[in-house]
């Protein structure tokens, strides 16, 4: 059955901080707005897991700071068996063009259905009239027609997209697309994303974003970045932190306890500079094209070491891939000679505690020489933008979002091609053995996430969809091109 998530209320004031003028002042009337366009209505999130993933980190700061804002938000989590969420993996490969491990048939169909049910039956009676429902990715659309058939306004967020869709990723939206187009708007990371067989009208635009007051973007001194990882046993030197604590989201200390589970020749030294991934063990991030193209070109040319940071997987229960994933990972890792082993470390994370987690990612970011997203397919990729906002240059692939957010030479690096390997080896040498031309990159890099991906930004771009919403589902088709000029230019939102 489904169950809620706990969220407690975030003060926006503490966006002042990091806000332009002007973004201040939209924020300002856009939340003013909101108390009253929203007042007596429940915003509704729902989706598939509560630990790990993108879309947990947008939604985790972004109901907060509605809650804080005085708007009634909540997060609620379906659950399913194991096949289901089988099923729904292979979904969300398909999506990215990726055949996954069998059909979409009418078995299929019916086991979609049949969890769904069970998750509504409970739901569906908490929901009222005039309350907006966001339902993110394709685990939970199956809901839509119910929740509006509640009088519900009903936006599906697609967090997946794919610049070329292939005939895979068109029969997959023919399976879901029965159960999305009950949606009132649909939602999109980029225009590109947008699939065939939707009202345009109701297609809206809204690029994800972080919030750089949570634990994964707090900021952090280099001795705290430093205990953080010898806590965390990341790196060794001999030495003892003792207890390393931080300010959770909600202003109560958190403390780093728990150990990453290390692959691993030997420990890494505090000095020894380090090359990043943060991923989930999924082939879409491409580990093995990470760990090979390392060990092919960037070790014989640097001193630098690989660290390929990924889940616990045994606590994601939305990704049943991630144990092969990691098993194929390290079967890779095992094979590679000896003084190419010294230099990698394939490090699970611990997920008991989520913002001891986020801490430990922060720390990792922050002492990385270089950050890698070498994904073969990505939605956005909000490990970029979390590793620009921390002044790192990042080396990514020219893929979906990220082309949005980096752009090349200026403030990051895209490769064209990410299953070329020498062209990945090639940019992230360049960066180590340039450390100027590194340094003046991630300062460009933090601006542009400050300008273009913060939170407040998509507050108010909700902000502007539920103005619409709210006053009349049937004018989100009329009005789609107001919209998207708000989300396009969200400092006009609030004025």
């Amino acid at each position: 059955m489904a169950f809620d998530v706990d969220i407690s209320p975030m003060s926006i004031d503490r966006l002042r901080a990091v806000l332009s003028p002007d973004q201040i002042e939209a924020f300002d009337r856009g939340a003013e707005e909101a108390r009253e366009l929203l007042g007596g209505r429940v915003v509704w999130n729902v989706n598939s897991t509560a630990r790990g993933g993108g879309v947990v980190e947008l939604l985790q700061p972004l109901v907060a700071y509605a809650r804080g804002a005085g708007v009634d938000a909540r997060w609620v989590v379906i659950e399913g068996p194991a096949e289901f969420f089988e099923l729904t993996k292979r979904i969300h490969n398909r999506l990215h063009g990726v055949e996954g491990d069998g059909p979409l048939d009418d078995s299929a169909r019916r086991l979609y259905e049949l969890v769904l049910q069970h998750n509504l039956d409970e739901l569906a009676e908490r929901v009222r009239e005039g309350d907006v429902v966001i339902v993110h990715d394709p685990q939970p659309s199956g809901m839509i027609e119910a929740l509006a058939a509640r009088g519900a306004s009903v936006v599906w967020r697609c967090h997946i997209g794919l610049d070329l869709p292939n005939e895979i990723t068109r029969e997959t939206w023919d399976f879901l697309l029965p159960y999305v187009r009950h949606a009132d708007a649909y939602v999109f990371s980029r225009e590109s994303f947008a699939w065939e067989g939707l009202d345009r009208d109701r297609i809206v635009v809204i690029p994800p974003s972080i919030d750089p007051f949570a634990p994964k973007n707090e900021e952090l001194s280099p001795n705290t970045v430093r205990d953080v990882l010898r806590a965390s046993g990341l790196i060794s030197d001999g030495d003892d932190p003792g207890p390393v604590t931080f300010e959770r989201q909600d202003g109560t200390p958190g403390r780093v306890e728990r150990r990453a589970h290390l692959t691993e020749e030997r420990p890494l030294g505090p000095d020894d500079p380090v090359v990043l991934q943060v991923s989930r063990w999924d082939a879409l991030k491409d580990p093995l094209g990470v760990i090979r193209g390392f060990a092919e070109h960037v070790a014989p040319a640097t001193g630098a070491h690989l660290v390929y940071a990924g889940p616990d997987v045994e606590a994601v229960a939305d990704d049943p891939e991630g144990a092969r994933m990691l098993r194929e990972a390290r079967a890779l890792y095992a094979e590679l000679p000896a003084e190419q082993r010294a230099r990698m470390h394939l490090a699970t994370l611990p997920m008991d505690d989520l913002e001891e987690n986020a801490i430990i990612v922060n720390a990792l970011q922050r002492h990385a020489r270089v950050v890698v997203q070498k994904s073969l397919a990505e939605g956005f990729g909000l490990t970029v933008s979390e590793a620009m906002w921390k002044g790192r240059p990042v080396v990514a692939s020219r893929i979906g979002g990220i082309q949005d957010q980096i752009v090349h030479g200026e403030s990051g690096l895209l490769l064209d091609d990410p299953t070329d390997l020498a062209a990945y080896g090639a940019a992230v040498t360049e960066l180590l053995n340039d450390p100027a031309r590194a340094t003046a990159i991630g300062e460009r890099a933090r601006e542009r996430v400050r300008e273009r991906f913060l939170s407040a930004r998509s507050l108010l771009d909700y902000l502007a969809l539920m103005r619409k919403l709210v006053r009349a589902p049937d004018a989100v088709a009329a009005d789609a091109s107001v919209v998207k000029q708000a989300v396009a230019h969200p400092g006009a939102a609030g004025r």
